[in-house]
This record gives structure tokens, sequence and C-alpha cells, in this order.
């Protein structure tokens, strides 16, 4: 197995999320454009998310650690 390059993998999973912002809405309607819109906004969430996180390699598993309360300022 290739060596795993864990700062391309998020530099990655940001990329994915400014395409998520950037990307137009195709042309729906109702019901549909407010599905479209959600998915995108979870989408987002997700990448920027995986984007951020804490990432090592521990044995042979790929481990992501995400905060799930803000760091204290």
């Amino acid at each position: 197995m290739a060596e795993f390059d864990i700062d391309a993998f998020r530099h990655r999973f940001r990329d994915r999320a400014a395409a998520v912002k950037e990307r137009g809405v195709p042309p729906l309607e109702g019901e549909a454009r407010r599905r479209f819109l959600e998915s995108a906004q979870f989408d987002f969430i997700d990448y920027s998310l995986v984007a951020d996180a804490e990432v090592a390699i521990e044995g042979d598993h790929l481990v992501l650690r995400l905060p799930l309360a803000k760091k204290p300022d």
C-alpha cells in the first residue's frame, strides 16, 4: 500500500467543502430545491469536519478525532 499523505487528505476535504459553497443550484422548484439545499449544507458540514479533524494513523486504522465542544478561548 502506498504511503498515506494526511495533509493531502485534509486538503482534498477542504477543497470539497469550498466546492459545495461555490456550486450553483440547478433549476429545481419547491421540495426538490429544499432537499438539494439541505443536502448541500450537510455536505459542507461533513467535508469541513473531516478537513478540520485531527488525523492519525494508529496501527492499521485511520483515526479522525472530531471535537464535540468548542475549545475554551
